[in-house]
């Protein structure tokens, strides 16, 4: 069967006469097309399961505040339970190197294992639908990955064009999650692939066009924040969106932290997964009781935010409830997203900034709804680490050329300053590659000096036969080096050569180190050498380690370079670069 499908596809590809290139347009086609579906998929299974739980499907906040007390605290924790009962099933499946997309992308082969996604599905679900303050749009792309991976693996495709249709397919999710087809490829280009290529980005930008044509198509289709138009600012104002870059980028590697700090604490607990997720489903549920908007993922009280009026106090009161119960379901280990969390997160401190901006300010400026509406874009670029998407993302969102100028500004902004304070990031492949980056850019730097030992073996050109022989039973070396008195290097002597002249028992009285002196050792290593220069000096030597002096103008004898450290150098610069 297998054959006849390859033989199948070998034979339309002749026929067409299409390259690979070319054919990897019309493959991304389909990962958006089957990538829509899933997220479709998860959606309304979503919406299934709310009716099931609370006879009400669509704003988690207002089924919240439509269900007595006692149901907003049992029910999370009961959803925490059944997660945590299948997240324990998931753990015992193997998931390989490709359990994530982005792993599968970036450092793995593509394969996407389907009984471990399937299940881990099934927990984010039981999560979400419980009122778990988590995104849906992790799991939603995780689906919308594996159905790209399926096609490919179903077509024997190698792993290279594994990974990029998988990247297809992601992109496809993340279109479909947020209605911006743009963004979708660019976060797949800029997170997960790390660079712009066309032969890549071809294919992306192809699934997350197909993936936005079938959501619209499809019935029940609307976007997922409803933004209003951005107005006009005044010049002068570009400069407090500028301080809301730098506010935003402060604030999100605080954010991160937070959330890195519920995860410590929960790990610190030795308690079952079932009953960790039960606990953290709990403590949501009690939390809601007072503030039911800390259910879902924040849809809600970002589209509220953006078109109603809310009081200061209201604002910053269910932005710090918001984030705890996020800390609370991220760290007792459910699955899903944090991507929009952040955007609430995002929206909440653009409102706050504008509400005190024209709080305090005596000239006439923008609504703090247009703040909150930069904020959004400020915050994510500074959580992911990608101002570009950011950009496009809430560029997308408002379809208004009025927001680009301080929506630029402000991601910019926040990115830099992000990356100034300690670098983190929502996405682990990100600060993988960051590291990656600056072990390359510190390796290629990296000179012979660094890598310089003492030279232990080294005689002077007048020390005697008896001497030199010790020195070669005393270190297992084929060479010493010869110095004259002002400690320049001269040349080798060659244990080849000393055991010659024993062999031929000759005699050895009144002969020095000079008279075995080979001169012409032409592989010394200098220390402002590369690491190239002095592998390719190795690749002509025989031995494990090479003199190493000050220039061929001051031949002083530095010491020596090991062919294990800068071999070691090397590799590790290899690995950063991969």
């Amino acid at each position: 069967m297998h054959e006849l499908w390859l033989k199948y596809r070998l034979r339309v590809l002749n026929a067409c006469r299409v390259s690979e290139n070319h054919s990897m347009l019309l493959w991304g086609a389909l990962a958006g097309f089957v990538g829509a579906l899933a997220t479709i998929a998860f959606r309304e299974c979503i919406s299934l399961l709310q009716l099931l739980l609370t006879g009400h499907s669509g704003s988690f906040v207002e089924i919240a505040k439509g269900l007595p007390w006692h149901m907003r605290v049992l029910l999370p924790a009961c959803g925490g339970v059944v997660a945590g009962l299948f997240l324990v099933w998931a753990r015992r499946t193997p998931a390989g190197a490709g359990g994530d997309y982005m792993e599968a992308v970036a450092i793995g082969d593509g394969v996407i294992p389907v009984r471990n996604t399937l299940l881990r599905s099934i927990s984010s679900l039981a999560s979400i639908a419980s009122g778990g303050s988590i995104g849906r749009e992790g799991p939603m792309v995780q689906m919308a990955a594996l159905c790209a991976s399926l096609v490919g693996k179903f077509s024997h495709f190698p792993a290279s064009r594994l990974r990029l249709l998988v990247a297809c397919g992601a992109a496809a999710g993340i279109t479909s999650a947020y209605n911006a087809p743009i963004a979708g490829a660019f976060f797949i280009t800029e997170i997960v692939l790390g660079s712009l290529v066309m032969e890549s980005f071809g294919p992306v930008v192809v699934a997350s066009v197909v993936a936005n044509i079938t959501m619209r198509e499809l019935p029940g289709y609307k976007p997922s924040y409803e933004m209003p138009f951005f107005p006009e600012i005044a010049g002068w104002e570009v400069l407090l969106f500028v301080l809301l870059g730098v506010l935003a980028g402060v604030l999100a590697s605080q954010f991160l932290r937070a959330l890195d700090f519920g995860k410590a604490a929960f790990g610190k607990l030795a308690l079952p997964l079932p009953v960790r997720l039960g606990v953290g489903g709990l403590l949501v549920g009690l939390i809601s009781v007072q503030v039911p908007e800390v259910w879902g993922n924040g849809y809600d009280l970002v589209n509220s935010l953006l078109h109603t009026d809310w009081l200061w106090q209201a604002v910053l009161m269910v932005l710090l409830v918001k984030i705890l119960a996020t800390m609370i379901t991220v760290g007792s280990g459910a699955v899903g997203g944090i991507f929009t969390p952040v955007l609430f997160v995002g929206a909440a401190v653009g409102f706050l900034f504008g509400a005190t901006a024209q709080a305090l300010l005596p000239f006439h400026m923008s609504q703090p709804f247009a703040y909150a509406m930069v904020g959004m874009g400020a915050f994510l670029a500074a959580a992911s680490n990608a101002p570009l998407m950011a950009i496009l993302m809430i560029f997308e969102m408002t379809l208004s050329y009025q927001v680009v100028l301080p929506l630029m500004l402000s991601c910019v902004v926040a990115y830099v300053v992000a990356r100034s304070l300690d670098g983190r990031s929502m996405y682990d492949i990100t600060l993988k590659r960051h590291k990656d980056a600056e072990e390359r850019l510190r390796l290629r730097g990296t000179h012979m000096s660094e890598l310089i030992r003492p030279a232990e073996t080294v005689l002077r050109e007048d020390a005697g036969l008896e001497e030199v022989s010790a020195l070669f039973l005393k270190y297992p070396v084929k060479y010493v080096y010869v110095v004259d008195e002002r400690e320049r290097y001269q040349g080798v002597v060659a244990l080849q050569d000393i055991t010659s002249w024993l062999l031929d028992k000759k005699e050895p009285a009144g002969r020095t180190a000079r008279d075995f002196l080979r001169p012409h050792f032409l592989h010394e290593v200098t220390p402002d050498m590369s690491l190239g220069e002095a592998l390719q000096l190795f690749l002509n030597h025989q031995g494990e380690r090479l003199p190493v002096i000050a220039s061929a103008e001051d031949p002083r004898l530095l010491g020596v370079v090991f062919k294990t450290s800068l071999l070691d150098a090397y590799f590790r610069l290899d690995r950063a670069g991969n």
